[in-house]
């Protein structure tokens, strides 16, 4: 019993150290594989950030050869501009060159002519005291003498005459005194006013840098059609660095245009849509700025009791120019002049200065060009209750109409001072207007015209019809039947391109 249990706990111990051995040699052979499943996942681990670290320090050197591309690129462009401006003063300096050269050559030809007519004169002296001699030898008296009895004979038919005149004068004086000498002060004036003039029509966007062009033409130009359809105006993108130019006869246009171009390079996002989009919004403030700009006008002025639609113009002048002066300004410095100059003469100043105001108003209305813009704006006046006394000013400061107050005269002096603009280009450019304006009218008499905009000085007339009114076919018919009737009808120079655009629309709503 005692040996039986001696080798069963000598078994047990033989059985625990074989045990131990092959758990250890077991674990053993788990811990080699762990370690070297260890080696091989670190050595991938390692691989791969080799491999990000490779990839990190190519993508760094192609973007630091880029920036140095692009500093290369553009430090070239500043070299090609310095050239052309040495070019553009080498070219200067050689005109000034050829020009002072004429002028040496002038001024020796003018030296010649001032000797030969030195000499000339000379001659004449010498003959005209021959002359003398003979006249003293034949009459028997000297020259003196002669002279002094013309001079006492002269002397008393002007004292008989002017006696006579100052007469005359005086009884019409006593007469007409004060009107007489109201209307002597105000042709003085008139005959005093100086004139200067210069016109302009285009608007000059600057952009911070000529990757913008890009963006504002985009993609196969449909970005900077769908501005020009919006706004009315001709957008010019040329080559002259950090600036777009836009064109228009219409100053409201250049404004709502230039605003929301403004707001889209801002913004960044450009596309069709957008654009429709911001030059919408734009209008509608430009609309509100220009009754703010009317009502502030008026309230500067102390002049009240105006219409509401008269004071919706007169904040549009501000975005009306003539010949390059701005039309508000002119309009406030006309209007200060008259009350200024009527309180010297005794008139109502109050009156002055609201005739002042408005005597322009006629040129910024659309309808009715045919008129003469003084009868324009009188017609207005009228309609919006204004006195019979300030209607006349304006219909009356340049002649269109007969003066029946001395309001009138010293609005026209006024403007003249002010506005300072010639007669014959006046003309010029009214009839420029003019054209413009019924080309217009005329694209949009026909059916199915929704809007119609008259660009490049009238040169082309581009016509948007509404998709559900006009068919492909009528409106290339439209075109022709444009053209013909601008042909048959108006006198134009050169050619002008009529572009009928026709767009279609699917919108719908996701709710």
């Amino acid at each position: 019993m005692v040996v039986n249990i001696v080798f069963c706990v000598i078994g047990l111990l033989v059985g625990l150290a074989i045990m131990y051995f092959v758990q250890k040699t077991i674990l053993k052979s788990k811990a080699d594989t762990i370690l070297k499943e260890a080696a091989a996942e670190a050595e991938v681990i390692k691989k791969n950030k080799l491999l990000e670290v490779k990839e990190k320090f190519l993508n760094k050197k192609a973007e630091l050869e880029k920036e140095v591309a692009q500093r290369n690129q553009k430090i070239q462009q500043v070299e090609n501009k310095l050239k052309q401006r040495e070019m553009v003063l080498n070219q200067r300096q050689e005109d000034l060159q050829h020009k002072k050269a004429e002028n040496d050559a002038i001024r020796d030809n003018l030296n010649n002519q001032l000797g030969i007519i030195e000499k000339k004169k000379d001659e004449l002296d010498k003959l005209q005291q021959q002359e003398i001699v003979k006249l003293e030898a034949i009459s028997g008296l000297s020259a003196e003498e002669a002279k002094d009895r013309m001079i006492e004979s002269l002397k008393e038919e002007a004292k008989m005459q002017a006696q006579s005149y100052i007469n005359e004068i005086m009884d019409d004086a006593k007469m007409n005194a004060n009107k007489e000498a109201k209307r002597i002060v105000v042709q003085t004036i008139q005959r005093v006013a100086t004139e200067t003039a210069v016109e302009n029509s285009v608007t000059v966007f600057h952009i911070d840098s000529d990757e913008i062009k890009g963006r504002i033409i985009g993609r196969e130009g449909r970005n900077i059609r769908a501005l020009e359809a919006a706004t009315g105006v001709e957008i010019i993108v040329d080559d002259t660095p950090e600036s777009i130019v836009l064109s228009a006869f219409d100053p409201v246009r250049r404004e709502i245009a230039r605003l929301a171009l403004h707001q889209l390079v801002t913004d960044g996002r450009i596309h069709p849509a957008r654009i429709e989009e911001v030059v919408a919004k734009v209008r509608k403030q430009v609309e509100d700025e220009i009754v703010e700009t009317g009502k502030r006008t008026t309230i500067d002025l102390g002049i009240h009791g105006l219409h509401p639609e008269m004071i919706r113009i007169i904040g549009k002048m501000k975005y009306r120019s003539s010949y390059g002066q701005n039309l508000l300004q002119h309009a406030r410095e006309t209007a200060n002049l008259c009350a200024v100059m009527a309180t010297e003469l005794g008139l109502n100043p109050k009156k002055a200065r609201r005739a002042g105001l408005l005597h322009d108003i006629g040129k910024v209305p659309d309808d009715e060009p045919e008129l003469p813009h003084a009868i324009l704006g009188m017609k207005l006046a009228e309609k919006y209750k204004e006195k019979p006394d300030i209607c006349n000013a304006i219909g009356a400061h340049h002649d269109e109409v007969e003066m029946t107050t001395l309001l009138a005269p010293i609005v026209q002096v006024c403007d003249a001072i002010s506005g300072a603009r010639p007669g014959a280009r006046r003309e010029i450019v009214e009839a420029y207007i003019k054209r413009l304006n019924d080309l217009e009218a005329l694209a949009a008499s026909y059916p199915g015209v929704t809007k119609t905009y008259a660009i490049q000085a009238g040169r082309e007339l581009r016509v948007i019809v509404g998709a559900d009114k006009i068919d492909d076919k009528q409106t290339e018919s439209l075109s022709t039947e444009i053209a013909k009737k601008i042909q048959d009808e108006m006198t134009y120079p050169g050619q002008v391109k009529i572009t009928v655009i026709r767009e279609t629309r699917a919108v719908s709503y996701a709710k």
